[in-house]
């Protein structure tokens, strides 16, 4: 629909996909000339009394005149939207920019009346809401700043919507109608209403997909084998518990049932008699269209695509996928895929396995996302061969080429999901890092989130994967995952480990860890590995070769009640004797039980070297006693009901063991500092005002001649600003920047360390040698003349001319360690405050911290002390202490500068010499653009890559 307007053209950027309340999709779009038939029809379906609270008055009918009017808009002082699904209308909203009186005007009045109407069989599923949102961005984008809306008092449901909006709002009655007046900048309140419907939305469209009450399989092969036929069979020896269908245009007419599975057979889903809530379409790339259009028709609220032959296989199959998904969201359905291996629930209501894992896993407390077939069978056999019985899985999603449903959309569902516990997720590409930081930290706040992240050196995405590239590296993107308490882990075999730890175990309250066992060498191993982990190990406690299971029992009891110790790692070898590796799982989990009974609960984890069956028995079901879950805090009905003997984990390694306890340590610490999360300092010497005017002066396009049309301004260009302008700028936000002085030549240098004052730096500033002590390119402590042109002598003869050099002179700072303080913005991940020490631990080594902005002083503190080299700040080998308190206010102040005024796209300041007492910035260097979108701050709306 991207006909042009009256005066404007047709504004495509405004198009959305959008998930409702209820978590089916509609399509939000600008209203063309083109679209009078569909209003008419649109009006049609919209019952009496919808149209009397939209006109205040009986209104059948639209006129002609009424029908143009609603169609044709300049798309600045008149706009209207549709919300459409299968291509029709089902809700509308305009606004008219109007002035003082109530007329129609045009800028620079900053007021717009507001009107909405929804189609009855629509009202319910949060439609007026998302318009709302998507009107009030458009509207400020045009000089908009507050909508005025006349309202019936009897129209409780719209009333509703613009009160429950979350915007700065005011209210009036008068000659019988309720008048709303409200401004359209984003509130904290209205921000957090926003992302609160997201969530529920997202959430629900997630379970939808999870919890279908029927299911067809599209594609079933007329003969046993392929793929079809395969996920059919997989949802029928599942014991799914909805009705199922065969779908194959190619069964012969009048076949009724697909045997000997016995399930009924159609050639096309339409045939189908009864409601289909998810089809899994296993046909060629080419019939897939033809597919989704049936599924639309019939009904379907969800797609599980296992076909390939979209963007992993070149540029044909991208345009392939888009329209795929293009074609699923006008029918508001959700797309698992393409190239998806599946998806499993295994809920005792559900048992859906509608993927390509020959068996159903156990239930359990784990989610899992995949975004790789080959790694979601991984994950589940390696679940299977090692936590059978301690860590079963709840839902299961490998969703192939992630054009639609993605990780994020999983951590909406996770976040409340009474059945999952801890979130696995193999993840290749991040489309949108800035969302899935956000909900990954809501999320991590109530379980644990723990991430693989494929891709990381190849510096982009995987073929298939159409995401938008971001230059993130990295080592910035775990620094990021870690604020927001995300658990990342390097292999699968890891994110195995960590899961049956954490899904069976109560979180660590610190980093002792009592080590016991029947090896003196295993102990050994083990506390090494405590140590190399950042785990604080106590003297390893060897119970000799001789010990059996009734001894491991009596000294796991005493460490577990022991204050000294925050978790125990118990280690064991074969021992000589009758003993079974039942008996000694017995043993340890007995212990482990009366502890938590006398609520003295602590993570357990057993090493074990070449015991068979001790993994089994340690993770079996207690016959004695229900499943208490993690943690094992509830032992029953009564006081005196046996308390079960918790499941524990079992590794084959003392490194396993330790690095999936250390990161559960990591985790509780995060979790316990995110109850009192840090603050965002005010500083009184902050003028904001003032930055923006300078930015605004700075920004502003250069005069002359144009090619763009009269009506349109020139856009400003980005700019790097010369020294007094960025030295200017970072004043305002009280960052000084030492003094450094041109010196053309001796004559110039000596007048300007005159000025400035012996001793002083004679220092380079050309790019090629900007920061690089290395080459010489700088001389320090000169004391006097004869030794500042002795210094200017060597250095142009040594380097070359001044010209080319572009020498400065500088006051001598204080001693004290270099570091290097730098803010970016990145388009998806947004604005990133990087710390470091200048050199080579920074560029060589890549020892550089990143949080993203804004910074609270939480974490400024982190920033200074999560680098490698952050012993050199706090009195290494003897040396003084420098004043870490000065630093953190500079990357505070940097951080605020950064987020108040989103024009300046990167800062670097570098050297930062920090003193003892205080702190000098020796450079700076700041760039100015125009801001890019912050898509986390408009309306809610689904990727479209």
């Amino acid at each position: 629909m991207r006909l042009p307007s009256d005066t404007h053209a047709y504004p495509a950027h405004w198009e959305a996909d959008v998930v409702l309340r209820d978590g089916g999709t509609a399509r939000i779009r600008p209203i063309t000339p083109d679209d009078a038939g569909r209003l008419v029809s649109f009006y049609e379906r919209v019952s009496d009394e919808s149209k009397y609270y939209r006109f205040f008055a009986p209104y059948p009918r639209l006129s002609d005149r009424d029908v143009h009017r609603f169609t044709h808009h300049d798309y600045v002082d008149r706009v209207g939207l549709a919300a459409t699904i299968g291509g029709e209308f089902i809700a509308t909203v305009r606004y008219d920019r109007i002035d003082g009186g109530g007329l129609p005007a045009t800028g620079p009045a900053d007021e717009a009346e507001v009107a909405f109407l929804v189609q009855d069989a629509h009202q319910g599923r949060g439609v007026a809401s998302a318009l709302l949102e998507h009107i009030a961005a458009v509207a400020r984008e045009r000089g908009i700043r507050r909508f005025a809306a006349e309202v019936l008092p009897a129209n409780t449901k719209m009333i509703k919507v613009f009160t429950d909006a979350g915007y700065t709002q005011k209210r009036s009655f008068e000659d019988g109608v309720v008048r709303l007046e409200f401004d359209l900048e984003p509130t904290d309140r209205s921000l957090a209403v926003m992302r609160a419907r997201e969530q529920r939305a997202e959430a629900r469209s997630v379970h939808r997909l999870l919890t279908p009450g029927s299911v067809a399989v599209i594609g079933t092969g007329r003969a046993p084998g392929g793929v079809g036929r395969a996920v059919l069979r997989n949802l029928l020896d599942d014991g799914f518990t909805g009705p199922l269908y065969a779908v194959n245009r190619a069964f012969p007419q009048g076949q009724e049932r697909l045997d000997p599975e016995g399930v009924p057979a159609h050639r096309s889903i339409r045939e189908i008699e009864g409601p289909v809530d998810l089809a899994v379409v296993a046909v060629p790339a080419d019939q897939v269209p033809s597919v989704v259009a049936d599924c639309g028709e019939h009904g379907v609220q969800g797609l599980v695509v296992v076909s390939a032959g979209y963007a992993e296989s070149g540029p044909e199959g991208r345009d392939r996928q888009r329209e795929l998904v293009r074609q699923a969201r006008t029918h508001g359905m959700r797309i698992i895929g393409p190239n998806a291996f599946g998806i499993i629930n295994t809920a005792d209501g559900v048992r859906l396995n509608a993927s390509l894992s020959p068996r159903l896993p156990a239930p359990g407390r784990l989610g899992l996302f995949t975004q790789s077939g080959a790694i979601g069978i991984a994950l589940l056999s390696g679940l299977d061969r090692r936590g059978a019985g301690i860590a079963g899985v709840s839902t299961f999603i490998s969703a192939g080429n992630r054009a639609d449903l993605s990780g994020n959309d999983l951590l909406q569902y996770w976040y409340d999901d009474p059945r999952t516990d801890v979130a696995l997720m193999y993840l290749e590409s991040i489309g949108n890092p800035r969302k899935f930081t956000r909900l990954a930290k809501r999320t991590a706040q109530v379980k644990p989130v723990v991430v693989v992240k494929g891709a990381r050196h190849s510096g982009s995405a995987p073929t298939g994967h159409a995401v938008p590239a971001t230059g993130i590296p990295d080592a910035t993107v775990s620094a990021l995952l870690r604020q927001a308490g995300v658990i990342r882990v390097g292999t699968i075999t890891e994110l195995v480990d960590v899961g049956l730890l954490l899904s069976s175990q109560p979180l660590p309250e610190g980093p002792r860890v009592a080590i016991l066992g029947n090896s003196d060498s295993l102990g050994l191993l083990t506390y090494d590995a405590c140590l190399t982990d950042g785990l604080r190990p106590l003297p390893p406690r060897d119970l000799t070769t001789a010990a059996t299971p009734d001894d491991f029992r009596h000294a796991l009891a005493q460490v577990l009640t022991d204050d000294a110790c925050d978790a125990v790692v118990v280690t064991a070898i074969p021992w000589v004797g009758d003993a079974a590796a039942a008996e000694l799982a017995g043993a340890v989990r007995g212990a482990a039980a009366e502890a938590a009974a006398r609520g003295a609960a602590k993570p357990v984890a057993v090493v074990h070297l070449e015991i068979p069956g001790l993994a089994e028995a340690l993770a079996a079901p207690d016959p004695a006693a229900p499943d208490p879950g993690p943690g094992g805090t509830d032992g029953g009905d009564g006081d005196d009901a046996p308390f079960p003997a918790p499941r524990i984990p079992a590794y084959p390694a003392a490194e396993r063991a330790v690095r999936a306890l250390a990161e559960a340590v990591g985790y509780a610490r995060w979790r316990r500092q995110a109850e009192e999360p840090g603050r965002v300092p005010e500083y009184e010497d902050i003028d904001e005002a003032g930055a923006a005017a300078d930015i605004d002066v700075l920004l502003a396009p250069a005069e002359g001649p144009s090619e763009l049309p009269s009506d349109i301004p020139p856009a400003p260009h980005p700019v790097t600003l010369s020294a007094p302008d960025a030295q200017r700028l970072l004043a305002r936000y009280g960052v000084s920047v030492l003094p450094a002085l041109p010196a053309l030549d001796p004559d110039a240098a000596v007048r300007a360390a005159t000025r400035l004052g012996f001793p002083v730096a004679l220092k380079t500033t050309a790019p090629h040698l900007r920061h690089r002590a290395d080459l010489g390119g700088v001389r320090l402590d000169l004391g006097g003349e004869a030794e500042l042109r002795r210094a200017y002598a060597e250095l142009t003869g040594y380097l070359g001319a001044p010209e080319e050099l572009r020498l400065v002179v500088q006051r001598m700072a204080p001693r004290g360690v270099d570091t290097v303080v730098r803010a970016a913005i990145d388009p998806a991940a947004g604005a990133v405050l990087s710390f470091g020490l200048a050199g080579a631990p920074s560029e060589l080594l890549g020892d550089t911290a990143h949080r993203l902005v804004p910074a609270t002083d939480r974490d400024a503190a982190e920033l200074v002390r999560s680098i490698r080299t952050a012993p050199l700040l706090f009195g290494w080998r003897g040396a003084r202490p420098v004043d870490t308190a000065a630093l953190e206010e500079l990357l505070l102040r940097v951080s605020r500068m950064v987020d108040d005024h989103p024009e300046v796209v990167a800062v670097d300041l570098e050297p930062v010499v920090v003193a003892p007492r205080g702190l000098s910035v020796l450079g700076a260097a700041v760039r100015l653009a125009p801001p890019p979108p912050r898509t986390d701050l408009g309306p809610r709306h689904l990727p479209s890559y």
